[in-house]
């Protein structure tokens, strides 16, 4: 007997709406595409510092969790302007904190990006 939602055409149905996700995010936040110019200017500087395979995990992870952060923002940020586009303090506390979280995913990269690249330029 199969069970509902795990056959092939579900799974990649799911993928198809991850990618119009992701789609989606990048034509209708700006700095999504900030993002994405100071995501390729790191990997080029990786590439070009020839950094080692370790230093790369970590710069990859980093940078993965700051793309993280910042869908979960968004998603957490038009949910609650959906539920009410007036001032509401926990509503605002909510947003405060899910920004929160990018930032301090943000320092995390550039804290791991100081201790991978400024050895190499010095």
């Amino acid at each position: 007997m199969k069970q509902q939602g795990l056959t092939l055409r579900s799974r990649l149905k799911s993928f198809g709406f991850a990618f119009h996700g992701l789609y989606a995010f990048f034509k209708q936040e700006p700095n999504a595409r900030i993002h994405l110019l100071a995501t390729l200017a790191v990997f080029a500087a990786a590439y070009y510092f020839r950094i080692s395979p370790a230093e790369l995990v970590a710069i990859v992870i980093v940078t993965g969790l700051v793309w993280v952060a910042e869908l979960f923002n968004t998603a957490i940020e038009r949910t609650m302007d959906f539920i009410s586009i007036e001032k509401n303090s926990s509503i605002g506390f909510i947003k405060d904190v899910s920004a929160g979280g990018v930032l301090l995913a943000s320092i995390t990269a550039i804290l791991t990006g100081a201790i991978v690249f400024i050895p190499k330029l010095f």
